[in-house]
């Protein structure tokens, strides 16, 4: 499960150069998982070494804009633009900061990169419970992903395989999300409270970064001992 998460982080990411530097040793590490959950790593890691850089990156951002089905941010989908949505982010906060970690004020704590980073590379029970509080939104995605016939489907498709099935609920509020959407109420989340303004990524989805590492940040996944190294 972490080889399956820490392939899936990066691969969900920003394609920058550095993510093309590990995409050969990445390839390696699939390629000897079980083929269910390998053989889709391995489907995008081929797409993006196949396709032109500067597509890829223009894909990835009309991909993953913020305000379609694409959001990589979880909490989006349960709480659209909500005060609810504020007190999620700050649980997923506290969890990381009861991990020993600090979380920059400039990142949301739900990107599914950070989340799937946090698993593993530190405390996969706990980022476990994130993912399962924000299955439906994750499924959806997997959903639209696999319906647009994007590059990075197979990422969501190796991810969903390692959590438990979709419950009764979980299908019922995936079935909702797709028919209505994530709510809308529009409220500021600079430090995740509600001062009544809008601070939501930018439509064109400033690319996911990994803070500089410290003893109490998180760890960059390079540094992550492990097959890849």
């Amino acid at each position: 499960m972490r080889a399956v998460w820490l392939i899936a982080s990066w691969l969900i990411g920003y394609p920058s150069d550095a993510l093309y530097e590990r995409l050969g040793r990445m390839r390696g590490l699939a390629g000897t998982l079980p083929v269910g959950v390998g053989g889709p790593l391995v489907e995008v890691i081929r797409a993006l070494e196949e396709d032109d850089q500067f597509e890829v990156r223009a894909d990835y951002v009309e991909t993953f804009d913020t305000r379609r089905r694409g959001c990589l941010y979880l909490t989006y989908f349960m709480n659209g633009d909500t005060r609810k949505r504020g007190m999620a982010l700050l649980e997923i906060k506290e969890t990381y900061q009861q991990a020993g970690l600090d979380v920059s004020d400039d990142e949301l704590p739900d990107h599914l990169s950070y989340v799937l980073e946090f698993g593993a590379a530190h405390d996969l029970r706990a980022a476990l419970s994130i993912l399962l509080k924000n299955r439906a939104g994750i499924e959806l995605l997997r959903i639209h992903l696999v319906e647009t016939g994007s590059r990075w489907a197979g990422a969501l498709t190796a991810l969903c395989a390692t959590l438990p099935p979709l419950d009764t609920s979980d299908i019922s509020e995936v079935q909702r999300l797709a028919a209505e959407g994530p709510a809308e109420e529009r409220v500021g989340l600079a430090g995740y409270g509600d001062d009544g303004s809008l601070d939501m990524p930018p439509a064109d989805m400033t690319p996911y970064r990994v803070p500089s590492s410290s003893t109490s940040a998180f760890i960059p996944l390079e540094d992550v001992k492990g097959p890849l190294q």
